[in-house]
């Protein structure tokens, strides 16, 4: 076997015993990090993995895990629509450079459809960090801002 994969099941190992979450994709044991997703706008936040990781590592309630799968659930829309947007933008750019001539109209429309994407997803995060911050208790509060802050929990 390639000696790298005692190390990964090690890894794995640990990552169950200790926390309680298998590695998966998104999570890498021993000084890894869990992200909501890498790709386009914080990519495809997936809603099983960080609500079960986040209901172990904050000690949610039953009735904090359903409303924090509600959150996360509407926030993985948003992203998935500026995926969508994103892929127009891209489209009328090349439209607008593909002519005879350069049509400095259907770029503008792009560009503006780009921001106007950005403030849509920026409104949801917000949206979602403020309904979360209500949700939870001070240390719970605590605990969520150093997994943001460490980089374990990505937005």
């Amino acid at each position: 076997m390639h000696p790298g994969y005692f190390f990964w099941r090690r890894a794995q190992e640990h990552a169950q015993k200790h926390a309680g979450v298998s590695c998966g994709a998104g999570f890498q044991a021993e000084g890894g990090r869990w992200a909501a997703g890498d790709e386009g706008h914080g990519g495809g936040l997936g809603v099983r993995r960080p609500l079960r990781f986040l209901a172990h590592r904050l000690d949610l309630k039953e009735s904090q895990v359903a409303e924090l799968a509600r959150i996360l659930n509407e926030l993985k829309t948003e992203r998935a629509q500026a995926e969508v947007d994103d892929r127009r933008t891209l489209a009328a750019f090349a439209d607008a450079i593909g002519g005879e001539s350069f049509d400095q109209t259907r770029a503008t429309d792009g560009a503006t459809l780009r921001i106007q994407s950005a403030e849509k997803l920026r409104d949801a995060v917000l949206k979602a960090l403020s309904r979360i911050h209500v949700m939870l208790d001070a240390e719970q509060r605590g605990q969520l801002a150093y997994l943001i802050r460490t980089g374990t929990l990505t937005l």
